[in-house]
């Protein structure tokens, strides 16, 4: 009897494991397309007209600092809704009074309503922080050259890649050169 219990709950556990990790996955690729958006629109790119699915799968582990965002937007919002019931099971008097009376039948509603806006506020000014962020990272950084297959070098700031695009910044124009095809360059600016 015990060993079948034991079997149970070991099962349960790994299916739960399996279900946290699949969502943190999908909510991390989220937050990855949404900060990368945030990066490359400072430069006046569309990143969703030069990406494919693969270059968002990776986004959240491309650069560190999306990884860090994801990974405490994740753990803030978890630790809010643990010191909300915390607090709601604590305090109910004044978890009450704050939350305009956690006994109505909407209140369930309000509650997921209000962490959900919380928590895209968050990922959007975190976004902006990041995207500003990383355009003085790229404003600081030394020109690179690219040679071309004819030859012509084309120097600039990089941005950043995709799977088939590498953006350039020279001066105020930004350049998506294309890494596979006989298309020479895009200009965007």
């Amino acid at each position: 009897m015990k060993e079948g219990l034991i079997k149970d709950t070991y099962e349960l556990i790994i299916k739960e494991i399996q279900t946290v990790i699949t969502v943190s996955y999908i909510i991390a690729v989220g937050i990855g397309m949404l900060f990368n958006y945030q990066k490359y629109s400072e430069f006046g790119i569309n990143i969703f007209n030069y990406s494919d699915v693969f270059d968002f799968l990776i986004a959240p582990f491309s650069d560190f600092y999306i990884l860090f965002f994801a990974t405490a937007s994740i753990l803030i919002v978890s630790i809010l809704i643990k010191l909300d019931t915390l607090w709601k099971n604590k305090r109910p008097k004044s978890y009450s009074r704050f939350n305009f009376g956690s006994k109505k039948s909407w209140y369930k509603t309000y509650r997921i309503i209000l962490f959900s806006i919380t928590f895209d506020i968050y990922l959007y000014m975190a976004a902006d922080f990041y995207g500003r962020y990383a355009k003085d990272k790229i404003m600081r950084q030394n020109d690179i050259s690219i040679r071309l297959e004819d030859n012509e070098i084309k120097s600039g700031k990089l941005i950043g890649k995709t799977k088939d695009m590498i953006f350039l910044l020279n001066n105020e124009n930004v350049y998506a050169i294309p890494v596979t095809s006989l298309v020479k360059e895009i200009i965007i600016k």
